[in-house]
């Protein structure tokens, strides 16, 4: 019985039926149903995380290796990988084709799609700086994802540098909430994210490191409120 083909070999395959001066939406827009769903968010993020990494005119070498750790990419293909990733830099197809694609895979404010947005705030600010254009573009994305405003600060808190993330922006809810209900909305988001639960919602496996991500963040969130004291206790 033949070997299946892995993710990244049907993504070679996909690309491989590129006719010449075709783009990388052409191939994306025909893959429509499972098996190829997992090849199709694959490329999207892919591209949407070139796009992303060019939003403010250039792509940096940090923006390609935070792309990379949140992206498990194995060694032997990621000349696979930097063949949708530059084809992406190029295509004519704006990153709303690609965004609006993902969010019709999961539905509106699913927490896949809050796990896309996490990593692609870590590509903006891996060169050290967090630009408008970013800003614009996150925004956009966000939109288009049906993520809501707080949700869309609670990300960013954890990510953009120019003050300390605000535990309780991570976390979404008000400050100085009982530590009970501090604890219980916690765990609760830590069971959404975790990596597990990415798999099962229809995240290939090579993505479950946005998934990662957001769990880091909130537990770090949890750890500020929980050790700093800040939150109100009702013992």
């Amino acid at each position: 019985m033949d070997k299946p083909l892995s993710l990244w070999s049907r993504i070679a395959q996909a690309l491989a039926a590129l006719a010449r001066g075709e783009g990388l939406s052409v191939v994306f827009d025909s893959l429509r149903a499972p098996p190829e769903r997992s090849v199709a968010f694959t490329i999207a993020v892919i591209a949407l995380g070139a796009k992303m990494a060019k939003a403010d005119g250039q792509v940096t070498r940090d923006e390609v290796t935070a792309f990379r750790r949140i992206f498990h990419i194995p060694p032997e293909e990621e000349g696979h990988a930097a063949r949708v990733f530059n084809l992406a830099r190029t295509d004519i197809a704006g990153f709303d084709h690609y965004a609006r694609k993902i969010a019709t895979m999961f539905g509106p404010g699913s927490q896949a799609l809050k796990d896309v947005l996490d990593g692609l705030f870590e590509i903006a600010v891996a060169d050290g700086h967090y630009h408008e254009a970013e800003e614009y573009f996150l925004r956009e994305v966000a939109g288009i994802f049906g993520v809501e405003e707080a949700c869309f600060r609670a990300i960013r808190a954890a990510h953009v540098t120019d003050a300390e993330p605000d535990p309780w922006t991570v976390l979404e809810l008000p400050p100085g909430t009982p530590v009970e209900e501090v604890r219980r909305h916690w765990k609760q988001a830590v069971r959404e994210a975790h990596p597990d639960r990415a798999i099962a919602r229809g995240m290939p496996e090579e993505a479950v490191r946005l998934a990662e991500a957001r769990v880091i963040a909130l537990n770090r969130a949890w750890e500020a409120i929980r050790d700093g004291g800040l939150a109100h206790s009702n013992l």
